[in-house]
């Protein structure tokens, strides 16, 4: 028997590269409990190991990338879109 309420599609989804100067665990600490109570945000990681310390956000369509530099910038640390 199948579920009415079952849809099996996947959501559109943005992918969001940013380059970043947060290089420790206390410093993700600071950022985590934005990306993990937006319902925006489907999944992010944080390459600490990178030159860059690349942040990658997959997010719904409906999360605009200046709203995260924002929210970044507001823990005080520096954020901007990576260059293609």
């Amino acid at each position: 028997m199948s579920n009415f309420f079952y849809f099996n599609y996947a959501m559109p989804t943005q992918l969001f590269i940013l380059k970043t100067d947060i290089r420790s665990s206390e410093q993700i600490d600071r950022i985590r409990s934005f990306f993990e109570n937006s319902k925006s945000i489907v999944k992010w990681s944080l390459d600490t190991e990178d030159i860059d310390n690349v942040l990658k956000i997959e997010a719904t369509a409906n999360l605009e990338e200046s709203v995260i530099i924002y929210q970044i910038r507001e823990e005080g640390f520096y954020c901007e879109r990576l260059p293609d």
